[in-house]
């Protein structure tokens, strides 16, 4: 197994610029606020019911989402 060789003589490199923290909290809302609008123009339904569905294929699944997005978009105001 080969390792990497590091020189530790050499000094380290310059900074350009540091990576600037965001508000976690405001993060979090803007995300909440972001799914609170998708839900309300899919109606009170919603995209797909929730909750965990098994399926026996992935061809079962897609399916399976293509029918509810179909009825979706029938329920959809627009």
């Amino acid at each position: 197994m080969k390792f990497p060789v590091i020189n530790v003589q050499d000094p380290v490199g310059k900074t350009v610029g540091r990576r600037k923290l965001r508000d976690a909290w405001k993060f979090a809302m803007d995300g909440q606020k972001t799914a609170n609008q998708l839900r309300r123009s899919f109606g009170h339904g919603g995209l797909c019911p929730k909750g965990v569905f098994r399926f026996r294929s992935h061809e079962e699944a897609n399916a399976w989402m293509m029918k509810m997005l179909a009825q979706s978009a029938r329920r959809s105001p627009s």
